[in-house]
């Protein structure tokens, strides 16, 4: 079989079945998976920030609104930033770079005592992040052999359900510790909210360094034209599914992509060999970034670009803004029940009539109280409740479809979202909110799975 193959070149798809599905296969989905569980943790870690931080920042309600949007913002500029870059200089370096950035500047976070630069920080932390989740899936669906990579995308929503999970339980145990140091003058404060933000940025770092003992993606290299190296890599994944030695792998040759390379044709180098710190190279990097931009809106993606926009822009905006207020929203209402027992109020008003007056003191001069144990516990029936749907996504995605999966959560999901206008109660949150994050997380992770096979490597 190696000398028949050996003869003639093979496309990349026949390439990866031949190199097997094994432990290198798990290996990566484990990698990949814990970042983006490491995702979950880094966007919805300032759930427990705001009602933490009040004190020593002394904010208020609408402080804690742009504390919350810098993170957003962050990953709204980084997107487009680190999408380029992994396709100029490849997903590895970028997924490195971006884990790498988002731990270090959460560690540096850690000690900020000034409101703004501490927000600031944290718009780094969104800039980041979004280089991690967005390139994961790509990075993980092109060694997937097409029997097995819808399939294995989809089992990454499992990881986001345990990121969601883990991190109400981290700051469970953290945040009620009785933890404050500070000098006399209150100039420099840290207390337990600082450690738990230290805590939950150290896997970011952790994964960044894993991922150095893990190849490039070989789909990318032979877009790059490099198929002599990618070959070597199947050569390495052959070895560790298979156990059997590099040189009986039974793969010969490796088309070259058939997608014209600009680059590759005019100066006969590798996209990747370019340094983005060179001018003399950016002006040919620069022009290759905007023919590829303007693919994505070429009559051949523009579609599906569009599709992908909206869809992403629709389930992202209420899921984010909800999974990130839900702690804040679930204090209130203890809050509330506390003062006044048995009695019924809605989402939209509890808020105002427990911060109208606290001790006789106004919202913007409150302080705040201790996380409410039901707080923490309601955050991971949240994570909890996303248990199901992360099962049965990859389970049956292959009978029911990718479409299926987004139509029925985005409009169940949608549908609950409304309803959460007409609770009563705490109870009747928490049930519509479980149902609400269960559903919103499975759709969006089954667009990053449809993303990777709507688009070429080159635009991903």
């Amino acid at each position: 079989m190696s000398d028949i193959n050996s003869s003639f070149e093979i496309d990349y798809e026949q390439a990866l079945t031949l190199t097997g599905f094994g432990w290198f296969h798990y290996r990566l989905l484990a990698l990949c998976g814990l970042i983006y569980a490491n995702t979950a943790i880094g966007i919805t870690v300032m759930s427990f920030v705001l009602p933490s931080a009040t004190c020593d920042f002394r904010m208020t309600s609408e402080d804690k609104g742009w504390l919350t949007a810098a993170p957003m913002l962050g990953m709204v500029v980084g997107s487009y930033f680190w999408g380029c870059l992994a396709d100029t200089k490849g997903r590895r370096i970028v997924l490195i770079a971006a884990l790498l950035l988002d731990g270090t500047i959460g560690l540096l976070s850690t000690a900020a005592q000034i409101f703004p630069i501490f927000m600031f920080l944290r718009f780094i932390n969104g800039f980041a992040i979004t280089g991690a989740m967005g390139i994961c899936f790509p990075y993980l669906g092109e060694f997937q052999p097409t029997a097995y990579r819808e399939k294995i995308l989809c089992w990454m929503e499992l990881f986001w359900t345990l990121g969601i999970v883990v991190l109400p339980c981290i700051a469970w145990l953290v945040i009620p510790l009785p933890l404050h140091f500070g000098t006399p003058d209150g100039s420099v404060m840290f207390g337990s909210w600082n450690l738990f933000v230290a805590l939950c940025a150290i896997p970011s770092l952790l994964l960044g360094l894993w991922l150095l003992y893990f190849p490039e993606s070989p789909k990318f290299l032979i877009e790059c034209g490099e198929p002599a190296l990618a070959l070597e890599i199947l050569k390495d994944i052959y070895h560790i599914n298979t156990g059997f030695d590099r040189n009986e792998c039974p793969i010969g040759r490796l088309k070259e992509s058939d997608r014209s390379n600009t680059i590759m044709e005019t100066h006969n180098r590798s996209i990747r060999t370019f340094n983005i710190h060179d001018p003399k190279h950016m002006k040919i990097l620069l022009p290759e970034i905007w023919e590829q931009t303007k693919a994505l809106c070429s009559a051949e993606f523009r579609r599906n670009t569009a599709l992908a926009c909206v869809i992403q822009f629709g389930i992202t905006t209420s899921y984010y803004t909800l999974m990130i207020w839900f702690p804040e929203l679930f204090g209130r209402f203890e809050e509330y029940e506390k003062r006044y027992p048995n009695a019924t109020v809605s989402v939209c008003d509890v808020s105002s009539i427990v911060l109208e007056n606290v001790n006789d003191t106004h919202v913007d001069e409150f302080c705040g109280t201790a996380i409410d144990t039901k707080v923490y516990w309601h955050t991971l029936l949240l994570g909890i409740a996303c248990i199901p749907t992360s099962l049965w996504l990859p389970l049956c995605v292959h009978r029911l479809g990718a479409k299926f999966f987004l139509i029925f959560s985005l409009t169940v999901a949608g549908l609950v979202t409304v309803g959460l206008a007409y609770v009563g109660n705490s109870t009747q949150n928490l049930i519509l909110s479980c149902i609400f994050e269960a559903l919103t997380s499975m759709g969006i992770s089954t667009v990053y799975c449809v993303m990777v096979d709507l688009f070429p490597t080159n635009l991903r």
